[in-house]
Order: structure tokens, then sequence, then C-alpha cells
């Protein structure tokens, strides 16, 4: 939604910004007068002036912390944000590169669930923020880009750093306004935070971008200063996720054969809901739902054991949040013969409606009507099932001389308390293939699932951390720790998080391995032009890298070491390294599918 179309509730603003320029103020010269004194007299608000405002507006939205990239046409912003720092109102953080300042925000406000901004100067800078602000608009983040700008009379001129900056994001943005230099912000800043935040009727959260101009002079005047220092309160959510407890499923429900699929972000509903009526749960690591007794581990290898040709083959699919890491569960769902709901009980920004094919629902008693409940046998088949993949795929990892990508999930999975963030690609899938269910929770888990990028996530994990106030571990592959390296540099004097990174370094992208493109390297009848293009091999020195960042390092090569490391006490950031090869993978992923259905084939009869 951009400001050119916005919906029915945001087009208050439009008169604000479609006004004339105020007499007196200057029009189409091609330098940029101060106007300082023309402005006072004319009532027009300096650009620190309406900088005050607009910070004003923002702490008064809810929002607590900002992350700030250096630039000269953002300063008055950075000098306000600077004094409501100083009065203990908001905590800043400062990033040199504006896409690691937009993922260092998306996961602070990841974290806290509330609105944080983002800060930049003009030019390419604003443009940096792109892939933060894409993320966070298929995952409904409430990110709030400011973007500085230049006033009026200098665009289309050639001055420098200026560029067409309004509707930049186009459809990723809720709402995009420009505000004029010389006016006041203090509505637009309202209306982008009422739609970052999803009050509006039919829209969820999401970033917004306001474009706000600033005329020199940009510093303060001679006579302000800071103000008295003081102290500041600490910002903090709960410790979830909380398990819940549903009534169990009536009695008078028709018994089906449903399944709970739990994609990202169902959130321990998906876990009441299963365990309420009696169904095998198949969630994801970032469902926050891959928890209790109905939980079962190595689903996917166990699809294909209940499909259209089993003793007991899948009727109905109930799901919560968005599916994103496994075929067969994409497979399952584009079944036309296996009807499927999914509980949506407030918008969502991962697809737009009418594009998929299960049927919506927002209650959770016309989903009881659709699943029904399972009977005993069916929730035992699964249990069986599960409990005999699980023992098979463990006993294949721990027959490994060294260690592989779904035994350092699994690993992570058992370790981590706190919060947990997966990075996409492998690491999130070894997980999913390998991570056992526990009976309760025991971290939040954090996925970027919105694009399902690798860049940004070094970032990302930092403001989860940040932003969450308690132990963070990062589980990565080294291509998408080298992409995000820079993520390792703080602003100065800024405390170092809590933040462990697990990086799983096989010298390039081993999901293509596991792909399509594994058979072509393996035919050989493209040379190395997979392992070149696709693999991407490289023999970066990672401890030489968090050297420079003064990050500590510890490598680790076996399991007792690497749960010893997950274990160990911490203050600070610290870079775990567990270097593995990637060649081998395709064929112990052969073994263990082998081993799996080997083993539910004998619990399944």
């Amino acid at each position: 939604m951009t400001s050119e179309n916005p919906p029915d509730p945001l087009n208050s603003y439009a008169a604000a910004e479609d006004a004339p320029l105020s007499e007196g103020e200057p029009t189409g010269a091609p330098g940029e007068p101060a106007g300082t004194a023309t402005e006072s007299a004319a009532g027009i608000p300096t650009a620190i002036e309406a900088a005050r405002v607009a910070v004003k507006t923002l702490l008064d939205g809810g929002v607590r912390y900002v992350v700030v990239s250096p630039g000269s046409r953002s300063a008055p912003m950075a000098y306000a944000l600077a004094e409501a720092d100083a009065a203990g109102r908001v905590e800043l953080l400062v990033r040199i590169d504006e896409r690691s300042a937009g993922f260092t925000a998306l996961g602070l406000a990841l974290s806290t669930g509330a609105p944080v901004a983002v800060l930049t100067t003009s030019g390419t800078a604003v443009g940096n923020l792109m892939p933060a602000v894409m993320e966070a608009n298929h995952a409904a983040v409430p990110l709030v880009v400011l973007s500085a700008d230049r006033p009026d009379e200098l665009r289309g001129t050639g001055a420098n750093q200026t560029t067409v900056q309004l509707d930049l994001f186009g459809e990723h943005v809720r709402f995009a306004v420009d505000v004029p230099a010389g006016t006041d912000p203090q509505r637009a800043v309202e209306t982008a935070l009422s739609a970052a935040t999803g009050v509006f009727e039919d829209t969820p959260p999401g970033p917004v971008q306001l474009n706000l101009a600033f005329r020199d002079p940009l510093v303060p005047a001679s006579g302000d200063h800071l103000p008295e220092a003081a102290g500041r309160r600490t910002w903090q959510i709960g410790r979830g996720p909380e398990p819940l407890t549903l009534p169990p499923a009536p009695g008078t429900l028709e018994e089906r054969r449903t399944v709970v699929l739990a994609g990202h972000d169902a959130g321990p509903v998906a876990e009441a809901f299963a365990r309420a009526h009696g169904l095998p749960l198949l969630a994801e690591p970032s469902s926050n739902s891959r928890f209790g007794p109905n939980a079962i581990g190595p689903y996917r290898l166990l699809l294909e054991h209940f499909g259209p040709d089993s003793a007991q083959p899948i009727e109905r699919v109930v799901l919560f949040g968005r599916p994103t890491l496994s075929r067969p569960v994409a497979q399952l769902l584009g079944r036309a013969d296996v009807p499927s709901a999914l509980y949506q009980p407030v918008p969502v920004a991962w697809y737009e409606p009418g594009r998929r094919t299960e049927l919506p629902l927002d209650n959770l008693s016309d989903l009881a009507d659709f699943s029904g409940r399972g009977s005993s046998a069916w929730l035992d088949a699964w249990l069986l099932a599960g409990a005999a993949a699980q023992h098979a795929l463990d006993r294949v990892l721990s027959g490994e001389p060294a260690l592989t990508g779904p035994a350092v999930g699994a690993l992570v999975w058992q370790h981590t308390r706190g919060q947990l963030m997966l990075g996409s690609s492998n690491g999130i899938r070894d997980v999913d293939l390998a991570g056992q269910p526990a009976p309760e929770p025991h971290a939040t888990v954090f996925a970027n699932r919105g694009l399902a990028g690798i860049d940004g996530t070094i970032s990302t994990a930092t403001g989860i951390a940040w932003g969450g106030r308690q132990e963070t571990t990062l589980l990565v592959g080294d291509v998408t720790f080298l992409h995000d390296a820079g993520g390792l540099l703080l602003g100065f004097a800024e405390n170092d998080p809590l933040l462990r990174i697990v990086v799983l370094n096989d010298a390039g992208g081993a999901i293509f391995n596991l792909l399509e493109h594994g058979a072509v390297q393996e035919s050989g009848t493209y040379g190395n032009a997979v392992e070149r293009l696709f693999g991407t091999p490289h023999t970066v020195d990672i401890a030489a890298l968090a050297a420079a960042y003064g990050v500590e390092h510890c490598p680790v090569s076996t399991t007792a070491a690497l749960a010893d490391a997950l274990d160990a006490p911490r203050q600070g950031r610290s870079i775990i390294e567990v270097r593995t090869d990637r060649q081998g993978l395709r064929e112990l992923h052969a073994r263990i599918k082998a081993a799996v259905g080997e083993a539910a084939r004998g619990a399944l009869g």
C-alpha cells in the first residue's frame, strides 16, 4: 500500500500532504538556503523542531528501540533521538551498514512484538533496507522505516544523494508517505504506526515508510543541548511460549484420520488443539508448537507411510501457521483428495486471499467440526511410527565418524534455552528432521521465513537477543554466516548481547547437494559447474574473522565437545565453529530415509 492509493483509513493524511507551500518557504531554488529566520517568522517548524515532534510521536506510539545508520540528511532525527535516549525514553543501536540496521530492527520487533524504527540518510542508504522490508512484509513485522530526504526544491536537480525515495518499497509496505520539509509530521507518524501495528481492519501488521524531508540547518541551535541523563527503563517481553490447554474434544465429533500441521509462527495453540482432539502433531521448529505428547519428530519422512495406498491414509489436514520447509508437506497440502483447513483468526501477510486451497476458518469451534477427533488407533499409529523413526534416525547419526548437519541440529535443539534463531537453508531443515520434540518448550524459536532468505541473519539474531534480554542461540551454515558477517560489528560502547552463534562450516552451500542439483553434480554432465555456481566453495578463516570483530571463537569436532560448548556458561557473544564435510550429505540423507522407512514399516505392521 502506498501514499498514492492508500486505503480509506489512511486518507486522513492526504490533505496535509497535498497542501500548498506556506508563504515564505523556498520554492525550486537549486541551492538550499538556510531560511531559519524566515521559517520561524512564518511559524514553519525547523528541521530539528520537526524531528523532535516525529520522535515524540514515535515514542508515544510505543516505539522503544531505534536502529540508526549515520548520515547528514538524517541528522535532525539523530539529534532528536539522542535527546530522547539521554532522557531514558528510547534505546538506540548504531549500525554503519543499513542492511544490517534493517535486520537488527527486524529482530528487535520480532522479540518484543512492538514497532521498531530504523533511520537512514537519503540515497542508496534507503535502498539497502529493501531486503529487511520485504521480509517484514511477508512475516507481518511492524518495521518503521525513517528515510531522510532532500527538500522538494532539490529533487530532480541532480543534487547529491537525491533520488525518488517515496514508494521505493512499493507493495512491500502497508503505508508510505512523504513528509515535506517544514511541515508538522505528527499526523503522518501516527497513521504510519497504526498501519504498522495492524490497527486498520483486514490489514495485517507490517512495514511502513516515513520519508522525512529536511531543509538546512540540519543541526541543533547554538543554545540547544542534551538533557540531563535519566535512568533507563528496561523493556522486556515474557519468556514464552507457554503451553495452552483446551477442553477435550466432545465425543459427539466424528472420528477422522486428521493430522495437525504447524507451520511457521503457528504458536502453542496448534499443540493444544492436537492434544485436545487426539490428533498427531507435525510441527516445524519455528512453529513454536513442536512439543507435547502428540508431536512427531521426523514426520516428513513418515507422510508417505500414511499415503493414499497405506492401511491408514490421511483423510484431512488442519493447518496452523505457514508451512515452508519440506516438499512432502507441500505435496500433502496439494492433494485434491485430502480436504484441508487453515486456522486464521487474524489477517495474515504470507498469502493472498483466494490463492491457497485450504478452507480458512477463524475460530476453533468450526475448526473442530472440520477436523473431528482422532481415534486412539490413529494417534497410536503415528506415535509408534514416530518413536521407531526417531530411534532409527538417531542410530544412523550416532554411527557417523564426524559431526553432520542433522546431528548438530539435534544437539542445538536439545541444549538451547531462552531464544533460538534458525538460519534458512539446511540449518532449520536439520532441526526439523532430527530435533526431538520435548514434553514442554525449551526456547522461543525464531526464523526469517517470510521470504526465507539468508541475508541479515546475524543482524536479526542480534536484534532478537537484544530485545529479548535473554540467552540466544543462532544456528547457521557457513554461507549464511558469511553473507552477514558485517552484522558482527556493533555500535561504539554497545554491550554485547547474550548471543551464541553455531556455524556449521562445510565450506559451501550444502543445501544444493540435497536438491536436484546434487544429482546433476553426480552425473558429471556439467563438470564442476554445480560446485562452482551453487556450492560456492570458500577458504575463509572464521576464527580470524571472529577475532577481527572481537568475538570469542570455539572450534569443535565431536558430539561431546559441541554439547559441552552449548552448555557452558558465558557472557557476551561467542562463535562455535563445527567443521564438517558436505560431500557425503546426499548419501547420508538417503541412508536416513531408508532406515526410517524400514522402522516405520515395522512399527505399522
